[in-house]
């Protein structure tokens, strides 16, 4: 593994994973998605780490596939590249840790991918997010499946059926984005709101982080049945019954887990 593809940092409990490919336009190549997911499961497995972010050096978030390791490659190398990049799209939503997209510039194909399936995504004002494949002849499927849980099927299929880019303010309408804030303030917004993210019990994040994806395919009645099963578990451990009192007590809890 590259080691300089995506560097790692971890600051005050927050791991902070920068895609470090900017002359590639940091394009997800099969080395990166592998270094990748190799950090996601570095991050995890550490007890000090409590959440995610995920940025990107240089003047693009992401490009998407390296198209050169798909041109002319077999479908034996498609299929095993486009599996790697779902098992890291997979890793991130089921990362016991909140995962936050810091987004710059463009974040296209398997780059607006990357950053829709993230927990949170707060992108600077001059971010914009596409899936381009289409203009190819490369529909954006894969991407269409993350695309499609963030913002509306009529939006997604738009931006699938013409590829064309929308800015940070329309994706933070249709609800790809969850917050923007100028350029200069992306690094400090995005690690202010990491922080406040990591006062929270690591347990209590990590069962409801599970829980929210568990539901969301669900039917209602099923989703509230599965949601009363999480709460009843949720307010027997001890972080918990922590919370509860220093609230009732007027002071800050006390976390073990």
């Amino acid at each position: 593994m590259d080691e300089r593809l995506v560097l790692y940092e971890v600051v005050d409990g927050i791991a902070v994973l920068t895609l470090n490919h900017a002359e590639k336009r940091n394009a997800l190549s099969r080395a990166m998605l592998a270094s990748l997911k190799e950090r996601l499961e570095r991050s995890a497995a550490d007890p000090g780490v409590r959440v995610v972010i995920l940025r990107a050096a240089g003047p693009v978030f992401s490009s998407g596939h390296d198209l050169r390791e798909l041109a002319g490659g077999s479908r034996a190398d498609h299929e095993s590249l486009f599996t790697l990049c779902t098992e890291v799209m997979e890793t991130i939503r089921l990362l016991p840790r909140p995962v936050i997209a810091q987004v710059h510039g463009l974040a296209t194909a398997a780059g607006c991918q990357l950053a829709a399936t993230c927990d949170v995504v707060v992108a600077s004002e001059d971010a914009a997010f596409a899936t381009p494949g289409v203009k190819i002849g490369l529909f954006c499927t894969t991407p269409g499946v993350a695309l499609a849980r963030a913002v509306s099927s009529k939006k997604a299929m738009e931006m699938l059926l013409t590829g064309t880019p929308i800015s940070a303010a329309e994706a933070l309408s249709a609800g790809l984005v969850s917050r923007v804030v100028p350029r200069e303030r992306l690094d400090e917004e995005t690690m202010k709101l990491a922080r406040q993210i990591a006062t929270a019990s690591p347990r209590t994040v990590a069962l409801g982080k599970r829980a929210f994806y568990e539901q969301l395919p669900l039917d209602r009645p099923s989703a509230y049945e599965l949601a009363q099963r999480v709460m009843v578990d949720n307010a027997a451990i001890p972080d918990a019954q922590e919370g509860m009192r220093a609230f009732l007590e007027k002071r800050p809890p006390r976390w073990k887990d």
